[in-house]
């Protein structure tokens, strides 16, 4: 026997209310909420409302929708705030969400005082998207993680499995800097 499937927009609803419920909203973390936590706790910390999710993911209308280790899964919605002057969604739109998506899959596998950034990202969109389009999703999954070089690569696809964009991408893997040896930190810098 087989579960059913959870439609897509009842599932950004459940992750949606779980944010709220616990008093999520968009944000930066400060380090000492961060301190002692892995890659994977932090991404569910974000998910559960314990620390505060991006900013961006307002503006670009996605979230985080699961995390495991070497995985995260985002949902996406294009709007007309995404359109490009030839009336469809811009390129960049769709390179957020995979990168989003790619990034936490590294973060994923990262122990607490590790973390990374994107240093190459490679997009193919293959099918254009509009308002009408719908939920989109992102899976990314890590293809190789080593000491300071991570590779992942990502899909974005309809509910029905249509493929719309696939990446890959190179993050840079380093230590994070003790607090005394990191800048001054105001309320715009997480390190």
């Amino acid at each position: 026997m087989t579960t059913p499937a959870i439609d897509w927009t009842t599932q950004r609803h459940t992750a949606q209310q779980r944010i709220l419920a616990g008093g999520g909203k968009a944000g930066l973390a400060q380090m000492e909420q961060l301190a002692g936590k892995s890659g994977r706790d932090i991404l569910k910390a974000m998910m559960s409302g314990e620390l505060p999710y991006p900013p961006m993911s307002d503006t670009m209308n996605m979230m985080l929708l699961e995390v495991d280790i070497g995985r995260a899964v985002f949902q996406g919605i294009p709007l007309l705030q995404h359109y490009n002057p030839l009336g469809t969604v811009h390129g960049g739109w769709f390179a957020t969400l995979l990168d989003s998506a790619m990034g936490c899959a590294v973060q994923s596998t990262l122990p607490a005082g590790r973390s990374y950034t994107t240093a190459e990202l490679s997009v193919n969109i293959v099918r254009p998207a509009s308002h009408k389009t719908g939920p989109l999703h992102a899976v990314g999954t890590v293809i190789h993680g080593a000491r300071q070089i991570t590779t992942a690569d990502a899909r974005i696809e309809d509910e029905a499995g249509k493929l719309y964009a696939h990446a890959t991408t190179t993050c840079f893997v380093f230590d994070v800097p003790p607090a005394d040896k990191r800048p001054r930190q105001t309320s715009r810098s997480a390190f």
